[in-house]
């Protein structure tokens, strides 16, 4: 019995796995967007420093802040992220969705940090932002607590290298998940 009021409360933890952005301005969203940034690539750059060079040498990069929750055989997550391009210094800024499907069970707070190597794959990301990929992964951190994930996953037919951290959460997954990744036009 138990056990059956606890399913609400995962249900609405799962429901609302989103991020939102703080901030009542365009400007104070665009703020708090650029913070993240900066506090992700500092903790990337302390994690694994030659990514440093890598993301100065490349054509752009993607920071996101992303919120997935895990309920037995669904997944969810929203989040929000910029798009800087190195070239013109220009940022563009996008929000995303993911849901998926396969055992899981947990909640994870996470950041990606997303390197392109190239122009093309830059723009192709920006104009369609989609991403559908299998995912396993098991983290567990609260705080100062616990280990901080850090995968790194390139794909050379794209361009691209994806670093995800772990922010915090406690997860078990092992999911069909894909991403919708859009131009958040409010913001731009």
């Amino acid at each position: 019995m138990q056990s059956l009021r606890i399913i609400p409360l995962i249900l609405v933890l799962f429901l609302s796995g989103c991020s939102g952005i703080q901030g009542k301005s365009k400007q104070d969203k665009q703020a708090y967007i650029n913070s993240m940034r900066s506090e992700t690539l500092a903790m990337l750059f302390r994690a694994k420093p030659s990514t440093e060079a890598q993301l100065k040498n490349a054509a752009g990069y993607a920071v996101f802040s992303n919120i997935n929750s895990n309920i037995i055989f669904l997944s969810a997550g929203s989040g929000y992220g910029v798009v800087r391009d190195n070239d013109d210094d220009s940022d563009t800024y996008m929000r995303m969705a993911s849901a998926g499907i396969g055992p899981g069970l947990g909640i994870k707070d996470f950041r990606a940090v997303v390197i392109f190597e190239n122009h093309n794959s830059l723009g192709k990301f920006i104009k369609d932002g989609w991403d559908f990929t299998g995912q396993a992964d098991a983290a567990a951190k609260s705080g100062d607590k616990g280990g901080e994930l850090i995968g790194g996953v390139a794909n050379a037919n794209l361009g691209i290298t994806v670093y995800q951290l772990t922010e915090s959460g406690l997860v078990a997954q092992a999911t069909l998940q894909g991403t919708k990744y859009w131009v958040d036009e409010g913001l731009n």
